[in-house]
């Protein structure tokens, strides 16, 4: 029932988008939202020594979250995981690993989908 809304808003904005043509003809040109594929290909590739990155999995450090855990964290939201993702690896004594700015956005849309729905 709680997707009833989300689709409703979806199906608006995209009837939105569709009809905004500017004097050329041509659609607006927009940034590309984050594509959740790309992130879980980066997450498979950087994050995985540490945590399992995939849902029902255990981290292979048990000290690093697995991302489901933290997709389920209470309170979460897309502003709150972009800012822990901008600076959850600033402890160089233990790890020294960065996000890159363009790849926060595909890796918070990937770890929402392991979100569970309630």
């Amino acid at each position: 029932m709680r997707m009833l809304p989300f689709l409703a808003l979806l199906v608006a904005v995209l009837s939105a988008c569709g009809s905004q043509v500017i004097a050329s003809g041509q659609a607006p040109s927009s940034p590309s939202p984050p594509d959740a594929a790309e992130g879980l290909e980066f997450a498979q590739a950087h994050c995985s020594h540490c945590h399992a990155v995939t849902a029902l999995k255990l981290s292979p450090n048990p000290e690093s979250p697995s991302f489901e855990t933290v997709a389920n964290m209470p309170g979460l939201t897309r502003t709150t995981l972009r800012d822990w993702l901008r600076d959850s690896h600033n402890f160089p004594e233990m790890m020294d690993f960065d996000v890159a700015p363009d790849q926060i956005d595909a890796l918070a849309a990937y770890i929402l989908t392991l979100r569970k729905d309630d």
